[in-house]
């Protein structure tokens, strides 16, 4: 019962099956010929020593690399190897010290085959339905292709226009070698790979010297450091003394400003000294108690004589 499932299950996909396409698109330089242009300036300027410069303000002027292909990555690596030897970059020309001109002799990309068999030739046609040409039947096929970067850099001194250092004309060349043998490949070296590899996959080819592809780094002067080799660099330690006490340290405060002379009024009063405080005045002395004589009783009013009586007799009966 379980198989007869798993059949109809089957035949119920196989029944239900589409078919799909995929859009393959290309850029417009393929990714060899940008590998190889790169390739071949990374040696270029690896090559270039502004050791002499190290330790002074320089300006890069790119003006003389326009119309050169890839110039954006031909000036970033130059302005990268300047950093790299010790020299101080400014983007202000006036500013530097020492003024850094580059030129291109050329950069671009160059190839050649060579094929052993059967090269695809055209036929003319005869009978309805000959075919009209012969596909190639190669019993080996080789194609090399090569990237070159040709470039010199010099430098003078802004302030008095004298020379003070060339690099000479460099040029490199990177490669690609693709081959086919009785139609069985492409095999492929060069010095834009990692190795040896069979259509994109690295392999190792016994009696085949792999190293020989590789980058040039043993031909660098001593203690060069190539554009295409990682690297990390330390700000000396005066410099990083003096910012770590400028962050410790509070901002100065401000010299207190002098008070600014008053000028005189023209009136009297704010001319005048200011007036002293006077002292509280003593507090007057005990008086003595004043004697009063007697006063005599009145002998002509009742009114005097007796008050209480009088008032009294104000408000209720009189007392008589």
């Amino acid at each position: 019962m379980t198989q007869t499932r798993w059949l109809a299950l089957v035949l119920v996909l196989s029944a239900s099956a589409g078919c799909g396409t995929t859009r393959i698109t290309d850029t417009q330089r393929t990714a060899t010929e940008q590998l190889l242009v790169s390739n071949a300036v990374d040696q270029a300027v690896s090559e270039l020593d502004f050791r002499h410069l190290a330790g002074k303000t320089v300006y890069f002027d790119p003006q003389y690399l326009d119309g050169v292909t890839d110039r954006g990555y031909v000036i970033s690596s130059i302005r990268q190897h300047l950093l790299a030897c010790g020299c101080i970059l400014k983007e202000d020309r006036g500013q530097a010290e020492y003024v850094v001109e580059a030129r291109s002799g050329g950069i671009g990309t160059d190839r050649h085959s060579l094929l052993i068999g059967v090269p695809q030739m055209n036929l003319p046609t005869i009978l309805p339905g000959q075919p009209s040409s012969i596909p190639e039947i190669p019993v080996a096929k080789k194609t090399d292709q090569k990237g070159v970067a040709k470039i010199a850099v010099y430098a003078y001194n802004r302030r008095t226009g004298r020379p003070a250092w060339q690099s000479g004309v460099v040029q490199q060349e990177s490669t690609a070698k693709d081959t086919w043998i009785l139609g069985v490949g492409p095999i492929q070296r060069g010095t834009i790979r990692k190795g040896t590899e069979f259509a994109g996959a690295p392999i190792r080819i016994p009696l085949v010297n792999n190293d020989e592809d590789r980058l040039f780094w043993h031909e660098n002067p001593a203690n060069l450091i190539p554009v295409t080799q990682a690297a990390k660099w330390s700000e000396p330690e005066g410099i990083r003394q003096v910012s770590a006490t400028k962050s410790a340290k509070q901002p100065p405060s401000k010299p207190k400003a002098k008070p600014a002379p008053k000028r005189k009024s023209e009136f009297a009063v704010d001319s005048l000294p200011p007036e002293k405080p006077v002292p509280p005045p003593p507090p007057p002395a005990p008086s003595k108690p004043v004697k009063l004589s007697p006063v005599p009783p009145n002998r002509g009013g009742h009114a005097e004589t007796e008050p209480a009586k009088v008032i009294k007799s104000g408000v209720g009966k009189p007392r008589l």
